[in-house]
């Protein structure tokens, strides 16, 4: 019964967003067949993250040998994902997106494969290598978003980025249900949903089939402008902001929601409620993105970003009045609405910061800084959650307190770009 509001909102959302494309008949046709291939490997493919992330933390405190380690897994993942950003980037760079999402589908595959070995024979090492195999996949579909831009008309290009952010709007039914169809399947628990992801990425692969991205044209040296190197583009105001609020929204979102089914669980409620929060809080994340794209193009990118960082902060807040589950509900929506406008906003403002020639360097340094904060974020959530107060609501209220200097550095950092004067 709790489900069942989920099917009338998409179509609602659909129905909005099928409106839209009706708006839209200048945008070219390859511009849309890209945006849709990418909205459905968000959805497809994108599924193997919320149900990775729900029993992570979950695995990691079955296996590791210290229950402060229990989110190290996830922080593997997220490591691999920022350490791959960089010449992934480059890759697609030189080959196309289409070949570096084939290499994230292929270390998907292997991750969750080397996950489950690591869970069949008791061995939290392979299971750490099978975690960090999984954030190839996680760095290929960071990259989703920068691909919907790629052969988007700058007015289009908000619009194409939500959309593209929205297919995780599936992901979020997907997932956790899939968490709990899976959950009995072997002796051993979760082998079976570490099996299925391995399925989800050899299926979901065959989407890419259908992109239609041309790969960017190599010059010769010296023939055109090669852009600005990492260090002069860490001088840009702009791209500098854009990073900070990006790694402040994905940290924070990250560091929260790690701890949320080991908070539930430790709290006393089922496995399967601490799922049903998850796909609450995944929701939460992607359904504001059919017209996030809007909001950004009719208000600017500095006032959404100002929006999410304003509402991660109500998150922290509900969070820490209590742990009755409409608690844990009302704080990871909110943790999803806000992350959707810090993230998309920052994304969007990045992209408008940088040229052509520029775009692999500042993406891949994009990446990495952020994937970077995320997975000392996660890494600190299970120290927080379990190493700190001795109680699980004390390590809980301890989560959500780390929240307030990193939201401070943003909005700091926000204030600071909207006071400078206008260039020129």
């Amino acid at each position: 019964m709790g489900h069942t509001p989920f099917p009338f909102l998409l179509n609602r959302f659909s129905d909005f967003a099928m409106v839209d494309t009706v708006q839209d008949p200048a945008e070219s046709p390859s511009a849309w067949r890209n945006v849709m291939v990418l909205v459905a490997a968000q959805a497809i493919l994108g599924s193997q993250m919320p149900m990775i992330f729900v029993v992570g933390g979950l695995a990691g405190q079955m296996l590791a040998p210290n229950a402060c380690l229990a989110t190290l897994p996830i922080s593997l993942i997220v490591f691999g994902s920022m350490t791959t950003a960089p010449w992934l980037s480059t890759v697609m760079q030189r080959y196309g997106r289409r070949v570096g999402f084939f290499a994230g589908t292929l270390g998907g595959s292997l991750g969750a494969a080397t996950a489950a070995y690591g869970l069949w024979v008791d061995s939290f090492l392979i299971f750490l290598v099978g975690s960090y195999l999984t954030g190839i996949y996680m760095s290929a579909q960071g990259f989703y978003r920068f691909a919907a831009a790629d052969t988007a008309s700058e007015s289009f290009r908000p619009k194409a980025i939500s959309y593209v952010m929205a297919g995780g709007l599936a992901s979020a039914l997907i997932g956790p249900q899939l968490v709990k169809l899976t959950n009995d399947l072997t002796v051993v628990p979760f082998v079976g949903l570490y099996a299925t992801v391995v399925a989800i990425n050899v299926l979901g692969a065959a989407l890419f089939l259908f992109l239609d991205i041309p790969r960017p044209e190599r010059v010769a040296h010296g023939t055109l402008p090669e852009g600005r190197s990492r260090g002069e583009l860490l001088k840009d105001p702009k791209i500098v902001v854009a990073i900070i609020c990006a790694m402040v929204s994905y940290a924070l979102m990250n560091l929260v929601m790690t701890s949320t089914p080991l908070a539930v669980v430790g709290c006393g409620y089922e496995q399967d409620t601490a799922a049903d929060i998850v796909s609450a809080h995944v929701l939460a994340m992607f359904i504001p993105s059919f017209f996030t794209g809007h909001l950004i193009a009719r208000f600017g990118t500095t006032r959404i970003v100002a929006l999410g960082l304003f509402i991660l902060a109500g998150a922290g807040i509900v969070a820490l009045m209590g742990v009755d589950l409409q608690n844990f509900f009302i704080a990871l929506i909110l943790l999803g609405l806000g992350w959707n406008f810090g993230f998309i906003g920052a994304t969007a403002m990045l992209q408008s910061a940088h040229s052509l020639a520029e775009r692999g360097r500042v993406q891949g340094l994009n990446d990495a800084l952020v994937f970077g904060c995320v997975t000392v974020a996660s890494l600190a959530s299970g120290g927080l959650m379990n190493c700190s107060g001795g109680s699980v609501t004390a390590g809980w209220a301890a989560v959500n307190m780390a929240m307030i200097p990193f939201l401070a550095l943003a909005g700091g950092a926000l204030i600071w770009l909207a006071l400078r004067p206008a260039e020129e």
